[in-house]
């Protein structure tokens, strides 16, 4: 079965290959991606019921958790061990990394596991080198970054966004902004309230893809059809990535630490590691909140971390569901309050180092 349906996958890339893009086939070039992607997703539970399912288990643990994602002998593993002091085999040649090696980054107050995951070949999301176990691990990661080495940057990042992508990992995107509100009959009505490229019969046509014949579906970007399949997959994950790039110690050039969302470091001899545990707490979007008890004093060693904006019910769900139960108020100091110990209520949006008194 698995063999038919990598032949149907391969003639439909095939002819989405060969077949010219223009206004007269776009709406057969969008069924086809529809039909490709579907097919791509019975293999891939194929292959995984084939397989008995199995992947690395490995337990989050932590505040947040950070994916090294690379080729082999890029210097993940030094640079695991650099920013967290974790124990990984480490080797001159390839496949060093033989299973996902945790550590733990104390920082600011939070702890952030940090996963290096076995090295990445050319052709992983289709199962190449336990590539699939290891795509696997780094969907549930809360950030991704892609390790690569000083003079093949380009190179790697490119391969191995090809490789994250399609296993359905997206990379500093947003989710689609369309909604789909199906219904019992009357057909398909699309309203958008932004002018569209992709014609309206095309997204009909990959609506009745995914056996979508009666909806309203509302869009609120400028749709294209690889986003629109995302949307209808359901099983895209969006996460946000930074770039490192290792080794700059072998060469003379004087290198900028940090440029948007790539940071230049040497792992081997610790050279701008405090820029990257910067870049990753920043990446995280996340901030810390201490909870001071009533009649007492907060403990500024042990931070709650909660994502950037949270509000003071956010902190009660986490907390336990008696909090909001029984939710009165909140005190609050720090820069998110007009003054000391102001009272507030389960929608006041917390800032970093705020501390907060939940009255119940």
């Amino acid at each position: 079965m698995n063999s038919s349906l990598k032949q149907k996958i391969e003639d439909i890339e095939k002819e989405i290959r060969e077949t010219p893009y223009n206004k007269s086939t776009s709406k057969h070039i969008g069924r086809l991606k529809a039909k490709l992607s579907n097919l791509k997703e019975k293999l891939e539970e194929q292959q995984s019921s084939d397989s008995g399912g199995e992947g690395y288990a490995v337990p989050k643990t932590g505040d947040r958790t950070v994916a090294l994602v690379g080729f082999p002998s890029v210097g993940k593993s030094t640079l695991v061990s650099a920013i967290t002091g974790a124990d990984s085999e480490v080797a001159s040649y390839d496949f060093t990394t033989l299973e996902v090696v945790p550590g733990m980054l104390k920082y600011k107050g939070a702890e952030i596991q940090i996963l290096d995951v076995p090295g990445l070949i050319s052709g992983a999301s289709a199962g190449k080198g336990r590539g699939k176990e290891v795509l696997s691990v780094v969907r549930n990661a809360d950030l991704v970054a892609l390790v690569t080495e000083l003079g093949r940057e380009e190179e790697q990042i490119k391969k191995i966004r090809e490789e994250l992508y399609e296993t359905g990992i997206r990379l500093n995107q947003s989710p689609p902004e369309v909604r789909i509100d199906e219904k019992e009959k009357g057909g398909l009505s699309i309203v958008s309230s932004v002018d569209q490229d992709v014609r309206e019969e095309t997204i009909k046509s990959i609506l009745r893809e995914y056996k979508i014949s009666n909806a309203r579906v509302i869009l609120r970007e400028k749709i294209t059809v690889d986003r629109l399949i995302d949307k209808l997959s359901g099983n895209r994950v969006y996460l946000p990535a930074i770039t490192v790039i290792n080794k700059i110690d072998k060469s003379n050039d004087n290198f900028n630490p940090v440029d948007k969302d790539k940071v230049f470091i040497s792992a081997r001899e610790g050279a701008n590691i405090d820029k990257l545990k910067e870049k990753i707490y920043d990446k995280l979007n996340i901030m810390r909140v201490y909870l001071k008890p009533r009649n007492g004093s907060f403990d500024k060693e042990d931070p709650m971390v909660v994502k950037k904006h949270a509000t003071v019910e956010d902190v009660c769900e986490k907390l336990h569901d008696k909090f909001l139960d029984d939710f009165r108020y909140a005190k609050i100091w720090g820069e998110s309050s007009k003054f000391d110990g102001q009272q507030v209520g389960l929608d006041h949006e917390l800032r970093d180092e705020d501390i907060l008194t939940i009255i119940t």
